[in-house]
């Protein structure tokens, strides 16, 4: 049976759950190569679609050849034109119309000739911005840097020898620097949900979600709570993670509750789940003590949702309510920017609450801080 090279690109600080994950999937040899980036071997790519954590999975060609101009002899090309036609099968034909090939020095001629032939094979049209087949070609990791080595996709960057001999360029030490080319297995990012047509301000990264809904340990027989479920993207995330015998949401935004229930209809399709939105403030929740198993939040940071100053008042409100609905055991997991407020709530709840992990995560500049509580 074949094995594919592949290559996941993960939200950093999320790369030993997505390695779990692409393992159950049938990864192997799954190793962490940079913070945001796996790569492993696979049999069958069309079980790596379903992953839930990968912002995006690649099939991913090693050339061991001085310049991307190499790709375009008849032997490597047949090899990238078969790594698309892999990647075209996984899907229903027409769902394909457009390609885009992303790479440093994309408007040179090589370049060019590598798209037009990529065209003539497949059939498909040539764009610049969100193409649905997405190829990329870049140094092998192994160069100095990525910049050192696109200098060697422009012509210019061949250079006269003392001796008037025309050589390759060098980069470091290494003549032969390696190249790679990655075909992405879906037509659209795998971290962009088909359910999402509807998103409130701050929403949650849905990959993000996905783990925070994991950590809940989730169970057949949970009352789950998400705490201001804003558009729906936790409590989603855990329905898809596992069975639960009630989802409840809550928010005192209107305009969120709205959006939730849109999102939730398009991702059970016409069909029923065990969700519930309510209008609630989670300050001051009309549950019993003691009634529910697993709690979420998405806190707001202080930045595009509320300010530090609320949140100073906000954050130990919140936690002594869900306190007080938790059952003991109960595991509450809290994403949040405000890091060191957080931790000196904590501090102060210690009777309720005990932090069993803190980590971090990227998520586009802002580093906020997941935690996985306990209920004492």
């Amino acid at each position: 049976m074949q094995a594919y090279r592949c290559e996941a690109d993960v939200i950093a600080g999320l790369e030993p759950f997505a390695r779990e994950e692409i393992a159950r999937l049938g990864g192997r040899d799954v190793r962490i190569v940079r913070p945001g980036m796996l790569q492993f071997t696979a049999a069958d790519l069309r079980s790596l679609l379903q992953s839930k954590t990968a912002l995006a999975i690649y099939l991913l060609e090693r050339f061991d050849v001085p310049r991307p101009r190499a790709l375009l002899g008849d032997r490597h090309l047949r090899a990238v034109l078969v790594q698309t036609d892999a990647v075209l099968a996984l899907m229903p034909r027409g769902t394909y119309r457009t390609f885009m090939l992303g790479a440093a020095g994309s408007g040179s001629t090589v370049m060019a000739r590598l798209k037009a032939e990529l065209a003539r094979h497949t059939g498909l049209r040539e764009v610049d911005e969100e193409g649905k087949l997405l190829i990329r070609v870049r140094p092998s990791p192994h160069c100095p840097s990525p910049v050192a080595c696109s200098r060697l996709l422009a012509p210019e960057a061949q250079h006269q020898s003392e001796a008037g001999s025309r050589e390759e360029p060098q980069v470091g030490s290494r003549k032969r620097t390696g190249w790679d080319v990655l075909v992405r297995i879906s037509p659209r990012p795998l971290a962009t949900r088909d359910w999402r047509v509807c998103d409130v301000e701050g929403t949650l990264q849905a990959t993000v979600a996905h783990v925070m809904a994991l950590l809940t340990r989730p169970a057949a027989d949970d009352v789950y709570l998400n705490l201001g479920c804003g558009s729906g993207t936790l409590l989603i995330e855990r329905a898809s993670a596992a069975p639960a015998r009630r989802l409840i949401g809550c928010d005192i935004a209107p305009r969120a509750i709205a959006c939730a229930q849109a999102n939730i209809a398009a991702y059970l399709k016409g069909g029923r789940g065990a969700f519930e939105l309510y209008d609630w403030d989670a300050r001051r929740l009309p549950m019993a003590d003691a009634s529910v198993d697993a709690i979420t939040a998405d806190l707001p940071f202080g930045h595009l949702v509320g300010s530090h100053d609320e949140n100073v008042a906000l954050y130990p409100q919140l936690m002594d309510e869900a306190a007080r609905v938790a059952r003991p055991g109960t595991r509450c997991v809290l994403i949040t920017a405000e890091v060191r407020l957080m931790e000196r709530v904590l501090a102060q709840m210690r009777a309720s609450w005990q932090n069993q992990q803190t980590f971090r995560v990227n998520l586009g500049g802002l580093r906020p801080a997941i935690f996985v509580l306990r209920r004492v």
